[in-house]
């Protein structure tokens, strides 16, 4: 049973000006209905043009739980949220959407499941509010790929509303989309992760900053995740597989022009099998290869230096 003492609430900022009063005032009653822990509301701006570091300030100055990092510029959600994580101090560590979707009422039953043993608990938007061909369809899809290829088997992976206690979470180091990831990280490790069923609420204000394009993101993140899982102390087992691969559709396109040969269909010269065939193959190998090693090389830049992908330019009660 873990002793939980603090609680640190992540909340990557982008243009919502118009929600974070409304979203501190439901935290801090939340908070207030949770004298026995003590909380922090990590508010990180990540580049905002709409006036929310404004309101941020505010915030700050009203309430010292309210601490906030102004990056200098756009990084991205992933990079807001693990910056937010890497500042937390709370025993448990919850990330959450700024934009009112996500319902801070839903704090207390995510504790109750870490006081059950639980490392990870996600949530699940089993009625979700969106648009079924701008969200849900691209979420359906996504989570399915993921599920498939993790063998971590949630509905969600797509909802920011999550629990990690504090050692399963600041470890992880996050890039491109892989904030998502994180319970198949958590499941790979060894801890118990749990999903539970979550108010998810429309949007008031604001714009939506996701769509169908982000389905392919997440793939190639995937893509980059298992191997850096499975592959990343034995590449050889990845790429020699990609080699044997190579070599057998080459072959494959080689017997079939040796068969129109033999058989008098057609000659070689007749054929662009062999040479179309072994140029799409490599290509496409490349480009994958390529990507697997680019990656592996940024993150060796980032990491050996100590460095990270975004720029805090200002902190307040932090």
């Amino acid at each position: 049973m873990p002793n939980i003492n603090s609680v640190s609430v992540v909340i990557p900022v982008y243009n919502e000006v118009e929600n974070l009063g409304l979203l501190h005032g439901q935290l801090a009653q939340v908070a207030g209905s949770l004298p026995n822990l003590g909380f922090e509301f990590i508010f990180v701006d990540d580049g905002s043009k709409d006036g929310s570091v404004e309101v941020l300030r505010q915030l700050a100055s009203q309430d010292s739980r309210v601490k906030v990092a102004i990056f200098s510029r756009n990084t991205g959600q992933t990079a807001a949220m693990s910056c937010g994580i890497k500042l937390a101090n709370g025993d448990v560590i919850m990330p959450m959407d700024a934009d009112l979707q996500n319902d801070p009422a839903d704090i207390p039953h995510f504790l109750e499941k870490i006081n059950e043993g639980y490392s990870c608990v996600s949530g699940w938007r089993k009625d979700r509010k969106d648009t079924l061909v701008m969200r849900k369809l691209p979420s359906w899809m996504a989570n399915s790929i993921i599920s498939w290829m993790t063998g971590v088997h949630l509905h969600d992976y797509g909802c920011s509303l999550k629990a990690y206690l504090r050692d399963i979470i600041q470890g992880v180091e996050l890039y491109g989309e892989m904030h998502r990831f994180i319970p198949a990280y958590a499941a790979w490790s060894g801890a118990k992760v749990t999903e539970i069923v979550v108010n998810h609420r429309p949007r008031v204000h604001g714009v939506s900053k996701y769509g169908i394009s982000r389905v392919f993101k997440v793939v190639l993140d995937l893509i980059v995740v298992k191997f850096l899982t499975k592959y990343f102390n034995k590449p050889m087992h990845f790429f020699g597989a990609a080699g044997f691969i190579s070599l057998s559709l080459g072959f494959a396109a080689e017997v079939i022009a040796v068969i129109y040969k033999l058989t008098g269909l057609k000659d070689f010269v007749q054929t662009p099998l062999p040479t179309i065939g072994a140029m799409f193959v490599i290509v496409g190998f490349q480009f994958i290869l390529f990507g697997l090693v680019a990656e592996v090389l940024m993150r060796t830049y980032y990491e050996a230096q100590n460095r990270t992908p975004y720029h805090i330019k200002e902190k307040i009660n932090l």
